[in-house]
């Protein structure tokens, strides 16, 4: 399997990187938060922009990228816009969307860029081939809160995102059981042994899915 490499960061080699995800609602709570946790033992750190107030002003979100990239120094930074119908907290139009994210890699300031891979397939795969011209990676990913589907779904959506170009296939899934648990790890033991030529993060949310998370 290759690995990944970001910055000084190898994902896919050794023990899983620690990632920091940054909630801040303002400019300056984002930057504090970076600035108060950026020596702290994490690999890189996430801007989930959909909680900035002002993400749909690309300007104001290019100039956090920057302080955020001067505050970090040598630690990736993954800058990730989550859609509402995948969990996250500001509703955005798909147009919108693909245009943050191609403003955000053509910054050069973000080192990884999440695109939610059920976005459209034309749309996606231009806006990997955008991120990927642009010297960034990108994390493909889906999260389903209302269930885990079954082992050769998930397999199929980890295997879709590694064909359309996603440097790093990653899928979230809501357990119902301990067996809706078991069912997320078989199909990240038979993603990893049968189809992956490249590094892969799988969860199952909540409490019940916290050995996931750890394992």
């Amino acid at each position: 399997m290759n690995t990944v490499k970001v910055r000084n960061l190898e994902l896919g080699a050794g023990i899983p990187a620690i990632c920091i995800p940054n909630v801040g609602k303002t400019r300056d709570e984002i930057l504090s938060f970076a600035g108060q946790y950026r020596n702290m033992h994490m690999d890189l750190m996430e801007w989930r922009m959909d909680w900035y107030e002002d993400v749909e002003d690309t300007d104001k979100v290019l100039d956090v990228l920057s302080n955020l990239r001067s505050l970090l120094k040598d630690m990736p930074l993954l800058a990730t816009f989550r859609t509402v119908k995948e969990g996250g907290v500001h509703g955005m139009p798909r147009e919108t969307y693909i245009a943050l994210n191609k403003a955000v890699a053509a910054s050069g300031h973000a080192d990884l860029i999440d695109v939610e891979i059920f976005t459209g397939d034309e749309d996606v795969r231009d806006m990997i081939a955008s991120i990927h011209a642009c010297g960034a990676k990108v994390i493909g990913s889906n999260h389903d809160f209302d269930k885990t589907p079954a082992k050769s779904d998930i397999v199929f959506r980890l295997r879709k995102m590694q064909d359309m170009g996603a440097d790093i296939p990653k899928i979230a899934v809501m357990p119902k059981s301990r067996k809706d648990v078991l069912t997320l790890l078989a199909a990240t033991e038979e993603m990893a042994s049968c189809y992956a030529d490249r590094p892969i993060i799988t969860m199952s949310m909540s409490g019940l899915g916290s050995i996931s998370r750890i394992s």
